[in-house]
């Protein structure tokens, strides 16, 4: 077996450039390239690797760490977990930087790879600038603080050692039920120290994901639990996107009868004009949407992870003989809410189900006109949000509305934290599937700017818009300038209501007359943030860093800006100023929030009373 000498950073280098991945017959290669901002601890190792031999690798310059591991992100999942970005960063601050990312990733259950660089394994030059010493183990550095976000983590102490990680890293990235963050710890000596490689270990290796297919029993146990159920209702999830399952999922509703709702990830699985599509679920959820959860008497849950939000904290399904049927590829996720478990891929889950109902002679039990009743009456509330008209300014929903008629079918948005997620999942009419890409697991402030720039590298043939607030714009915003210099245009509007509205809102919900959510400033009579609003011009600062800009009021000068924008050859941001409070309500749903059972004030004692009640009609499990 004929061996090479290489440097650890040069030997997984190589390595990560002939990984390659299989679904359905289609062959491609796993990582486009690798994400990176160099220092001391990564420079002279995989800088040094990447510089000189790349390969087919490309190198993209991050401008913050965090912001940069977001992009990965955003690019793999919008590629289906089909393609990634390794990310690499200096030791210390450059690593702890991507640990939110990290969070962020595992969370969402999307691949990223992160090589932050550590602190020397042969420990001769300790303590090393950025270094944490911790004198009850010297074996912590920084870097320890990815393990509880990573679904894989190793630390690489001598060359050698690559081979096995790498393989496990690959594992783990490639495991459609087990994905998220892997990291791989790379001290600073050991990436240049240099070994004899087996030539094997850089041949191409193809990960093949095979479906995994439902069991015979329990299909028949699935099939059995809807045949005695009139009322089902289908929430489709993320991993619907992931298996490609779009039109399984739509045909099998059409087939049965069985009305369409979906979670954040799940969002534009079926066009909004379907007359079985009902809308958002849950805490976000539509009014259609969630008067059908609460009488419904069986949930089929497709490829969703059940959090809080499409549950309404476990309070949405009221009716008392309700059961769940989960399919998804992950055990994990399929056993949430006691539900009767098809593990499987969702895709071949729905084509094997579908014969076994049909020979039932199955059909949901739905009243003649009552799913399309329910249909109406929503898509009027939205038209009349996206229509509503102030004196004062802009309200958040006609500024969506007037965003939502602009774009084409095929543009994508992505947004992530703020009160924007919630209106965007109630409002937001989705004709193609991923059009609508959601970062709402970790719900990570800073996010949209990145990920519009992971998205537009992940299909420059469509238009990217990013829909931030000017608390998550002024979070993170960096990778607008990775954005100029990768030629990739992103369109940033920034909806700018002066602060954190959405937790302004949900403070004032339960008892506070509001503290510490506003960008005001300091009064002098009271000591606190209850001046007048600090003036920030947003357009200017993005600007100055060489994007066109624009600012909008009214109605009018926001279609000027959408119209000048889209024909400006690189990147834009359009700052819209909206009345803060013009978001959508709650729609007959209830998000469960930890509220004071001890306070001076009336309001919050009463909000807290009010709060014992409603746990009264959440499910125990």
């Amino acid at each position: 077996m004929g061996t090479i000498r290489l440097t650890m950073a040069q030997a997984l280098v190589r390595f990560l450039d002939n990984q390659y991945i299989e679904l359905d017959g289609v062959e491609s290669k796993f990582v486009r390239g690798v994400m990176g901002i160099f220092g001391h601890g990564n420079v002279t190792g995989i800088g040094e690797a990447l510089e000189n031999d790349r390969g087919q690798l490309t190198f993209i310059q991050g401008k913050n760490e965090q912001g940069m591991a977001h992009a990965a992100m955003a690019f793999a999942k919008q590629r289906s977990r089909l393609e990634i970005y390794a990310c690499t960063s200096s030791i210390g601050p450059g690593a702890l930087n991507m640990v939110t990312a990290a969070g962020t990733a595992t969370v969402n259950r999307i691949p990223v790879l992160f090589l932050p660089g550590d602190i020397f394994a042969c420990r001769q030059p300790d303590p090393v600038l950025q270094q944490i010493e911790n004198p009850a183990d010297y074996t912590v550095s920084a870097n320890d603080a990815f393990k509880p976000v990573s679904r894989y983590w190793d630390r690489i102490t001598r060359p050698e050692q690559l081979m096995s990680a790498a393989l496990q890293a690959m594992r783990v990235l490639t495991d459609p039920a087990d994905t998220g963050a892997v990291t791989l710890s790379l001290p600073q000596d050991v990436q240049c120290e240099a070994y004899d490689y087996p030539q094997s270990f850089f041949r191409k290796r193809v990960h093949h994901i095979d479906r995994r297919l439902p069991g015979r029993a329990a299909l028949e146990r699935a099939a059995e639990l809807i045949t005695g159920k009139k009322r089902p209702l289908i929430i489709a999830g993320g991993g619907v996107h992931y298996s490609c399952a779009q039109s399984e999922l739509r045909a099998f509703a059409e087939r049965f009868g069985i009305p369409v709702t979906e979670t954040q990830a799940g969002k534009s699985a079926v066009s909004w004009q379907h007359p079985l599509y009902m809308g958002a679920v849950g805490v976000t959820g539509s009014l259609a949407a969630n008067k059908l959860a609460k009488e419904a008497d069986l949930v089929l849950c497709v490829g969703t992870r059940l959090a809080d939000f499409p549950t309404a904290s476990k309070s949405a399904f009221c009716n008392p003989q309700v059961e769940f049927l989960s399919i998804n590829v992950s055990e994990l996720d399929a056993i949430k809410l006691e539900a009767a478990r098809l593990v499987a891929d969702a895709k071949e889950a729905l084509q094997a189900l579908a014969p076994r109902l049909a020979e039932r002679g199955y059909q949901a039990g739905y009243a003649s006109g009552e799913l399309q009743a329910l249909k109406q009456e929503w898509d009027a509330e939205v038209e009349r949000l996206y229509g509503v008209e102030r004196e004062d300014g802009l309200a958040q929903t006609r500024v969506l509305g007037e965003l939502n008629r602009f774009l084409g079918e095929d543009d994508v948005i992505v947004c992530a934290a703020g009160s924007l997620p919630g209106d965007l999942h109630r409002l937001w009419r989705c004709e193609q599937p991923q059009t609508y890409h959601m970062e709402y697991g970790f719900s990570c402030m800073g996010y949209e700017v990145s990920g519009a720039l992971g998205v537009k590298l992940a299909e420059p043939q469509r238009e990217v818009y990013a829909l931030v607030g000017d608390g998550s714009f002024l979070m993170l915003h960096s990778e607008l300038l990775t954005s100029i210099q990768e030629g990739r245009k992103i369109q940033v509007v920034l909806l700018n209501n002066h602060g954190y509205q959405c937790i302004h809102n949900l403070q004032r919900g339960h008892g506070s007359s509001g503290f510490g959510n506003e960008f005001r400033f300091r009064s002098e009579d009271s000591g606190r943030l209850t001046g007048g609003y600090v003036p920030v011009n947003f357009a200017l600062i993005a600007e100055g860093l060489g994007v066109a800009s624009y600012r909008a009021e009214t109605v009018e000068e926001l279609r000027a800006a959408l119209e000048l924008a889209k024909v400006e050859p690189g990147s834009t941001l359009i700052e819209v100023q909206v009345l803060p409070g013009t978001n959508t309500g709650d729609y007959e749903s209830w998000w469960r929030v930890g509220v004071a059972e001890v306070s001076e004030s009336e309001a919050v004692l009463s909000a807290a009373k009010e709060q014992e009640e409603r746990l009264k009609r959440v499910r125990p499990i």
